[in-house]
């Protein structure tokens, strides 16, 4: 927690706290990017359970925020997603209505909510913008994740014409870095491959990539994120979403990705892709014109020095990355 001074303080409430992104966000807020009128307080579900409204509406009497960046959700990988789509969709509803209703009430000045790219519809036109979002079904594999995401869109808009509340919300593209889950059942696709290039190393075994390594990404670099999430609460006004991503030229194949893994670990084994696993969505690529409009001269980190960085935090922190 950073303190703040003056009757002009913010107190800017984190859930999701622990998370990849909220870790992120504490980081930079430690380095120098946090100001002293703010006050931070980062929560992760040990503070509440916020598909629980006592606990949601006792969190907010506690700690007052004024501002709050919701990063709270249940999250998972493709094949979780695919087991467990009903899941996926009771605890974030719960997730988003109990946060968001308490910030309601409580006050709240601003809420910043993370939206996802799987939110947009399967059959589509590329890139997607962020007035797309409700245009069709999202893909079949996460509809539950995907229909919770989109339904905080459409809260946003009921409590700004009800309410004149200034929630709106941001759509990364695929984050990825330190503190990321690198379980390789779960996990996403970037950590998941680090983990497995690290194994593969340790082991001397060929590194088997999932799919056929052609479906396409836009990927993140969390601390990037960070600071675009920090402009948002600060600086953006409007309601509606807005897209946070690298350019759709910035795209890299799984294969590019698994070839950036394997040069950043310097791992020397043979690379394989199992085909008759499934690919997922071959591509979802998101426009950043937007965010360009408000930031042109933001700069991005490459993406093979991320992946560098997040390897090398991967290894040096193994023993507790990896669960």
């Amino acid at each position: 927690m950073t303190e703040a001074t003056g009757p002009a303080a913010k107190r800017i409430l984190v859930t999701g706290g622990t998370g990849l992104v909220g870790r992120a966000i504490k980081k930079v807020v430690a380095d120098g990017e946090g100001r002293p009128d703010e006050e931070w307080i980062f929560v992760s579900s040990r503070d509440a359970d916020l598909t629980n409204t006592t606990e949601t509406k006792a969190l907010f009497e506690q700690h007052k925020p004024t501002h709050v960046i919701h990063l709270a959700a249940m999250v998972g990988g493709l094949f979780k997603n695919l087991r467990y789509n009903l899941d996926f969709w009771r605890r974030n509803i719960h997730i988003n209505d109990n946060v968001l209703h308490s910030a309601y009430e409580t006050g709240v000045q601003k809420v910043v909510s993370c939206l996802s790219t799987c939110i947009f519809p399967d059959k589509t036109t590329y890139p997607i913008d962020e007035t797309m979002i409700h245009n069709g079904p999202p893909h079949n594999s996460n509809f539950g994740y995907s229909y919770a995401k989109r339904m905080i869109d459409v809260q946003n808009r009921g409590y700004f014409e009800q309410h004149g509340c200034r929630f709106t919300a941001v759509i990364p593209t695929n984050v990825f870095g330190p503190h990321d889950n690198f379980n390789i059942e779960d996990g996403h696709v970037l950590p998941g491959l680090i983990h497995k290039v690290y194994l593969a190393k340790q082991t001397g075994s060929a590194l088997t990539v999932w799919g056929t390594g052609k479906p396409r990404r836009q990927f993140i670099y969390s601390l990037d994120l960070a600071r675009l999430f920090l402009w948002v609460l600060r600086e953006y006004d409007e309601v509606e979403p807005i897209i946070l991503s690298v350019g759709e030229e910035d795209e890299v194949s799984i294969r590019e990705a698994a070839e950036a893994i394997v040069e950043a670990m310097d791992f020397r084994g043979e690379l394989l892709f199992d085909t008759t696993k499934a690919d997922g969505q071959f591509k979802k690529t998101a426009s950043n014109a937007k965010l360009r409009r408000y930031l042109p001269g933001f700069q991005f980190t490459p993406f093979r020095q991320a992946v560098k960085e997040t390897c090398a935090w991967f290894s040096a922190n193994y023993a507790n990355a990896r669960k």
